[in-house]
């Protein structure tokens, strides 16, 4: 099918944007992904089909975005320097643009936790700088056409910049062709309005459509796993609290996930929200529908 609206289109509009990720496991088929963008579909401007998450194997990244594209949606697909050399990641970065995949997320990758059950190394072979710029660069290999750049995401942490704070990362990747930045997940807004501001002040938002990380928890307990375990996400004691005190956490999860969703819209900069995957779509769309953003 043809994708009547991209995600590049999306975040370029009046409208705010937003996406939510594709649930990939070991054994997820084409029928599943069929069913989950059916789902989130008709809710979002883009799914995202991410590369292997929390160092599990998964369906690759450009065969799930293949399937998104079958049904008519557009697909994020994204790729990490954790698993792959330079080459093989340019095979992908290929791969997607053969297949009209028009959007890219590219980041390092999370390190491997020392008690993987599987005995693997990380490859590491290029730096998400490089990797924005291989990307970018594609368009070097033959005549140039436009509409086969890619639109080039990146990764960030939000953070309270500190007196000085330059932003040399941010500022490295914009010139190496990045446009759009993810943060990790945030649900603390006031460090969030603090970042925005600042990124606004540096006029970085001038050169990123920014799109702020948030997912429906489904309990204190996961929430309390992925403050310690994800790196960079801000998770505030108040939104667990909300959790534990809750008859039913999941319900809560969804609750807070849209009330945020709300707040954030309203924040100078943000183009947009992503709402990661706690592996129950039906939580997605259900955050999505609270929220009265679509």
């Amino acid at each position: 099918m043809r994708v009547v609206k991209t995600f590049r289109q999306a975040v370029q509009g009046k409208a705010f944007t937003v996406t939510a990720d594709l649930t990939l496991q070991s054994h997820s088929d084409a029928d599943d992904v069929a069913r989950q963008v059916d789902l989130l579909g008709p809710w979002v401007d883009a799914i995202q089909v991410t590369d292997n998450s929390w160092s599990e194997v998964q369906m690759s990244a450009v065969a799930a975005a293949a399937l998104v594209l079958r049904q008519g949606v557009d697909p994020i697909a994204v790729l990490t320097c954790r698993d792959r050399n330079r080459i093989a990641l340019c095979s992908d970065l290929l791969g997607l643009r053969a297949l009209g995949v028009t959007s890219v997320l590219l980041l390092r990758g999370l390190e491997i936790p020392k008690d993987h059950p599987d005995e693997t190394n990380m490859v590491f072979d290029v730096s998400s700088r490089e990797l924005v710029a291989m990307a970018a660069g594609l368009g070097d290999l033959d005549p140039p056409v436009p509409d086969k750049e890619f639109f080039i995401g990146i990764g960030a942490r939000v953070l309270r910049p500190a007196n000085g704070w330059a932003a040399k990362s941010l500022k490295e990747r914009s010139s190496a062709g990045a446009r759009f930045l993810q943060t990790q997940l945030c649900f603390n807004l006031d460090i969030l309005r603090q970042y925005m501001q600042c990124l606004v002040a540096k006029h970085l938002t001038w050169n990123f459509s920014v799109i702020v990380s948030l997912a429906p928890l489904l309990s204190a307990d996961k929430a309390q796993w992925l403050k310690k375990n994800l790196s960079g996400s801000r998770i505030s004691s108040a939104v667990i609290g909300r959790l534990e005190k809750a008859v039913n956490p999941e319900r809560e999860g969804i609750e807070i996930c849209a009330e945020l969703m709300r707040e954030i819209a309203k924040i100078p900069g943000v183009t947009g929200v992503n709402l990661m995957t706690m592996g129950n779509p039906e939580s997605i769309r259900d955050a999505i529908v609270a929220s009265g953003l679509r």
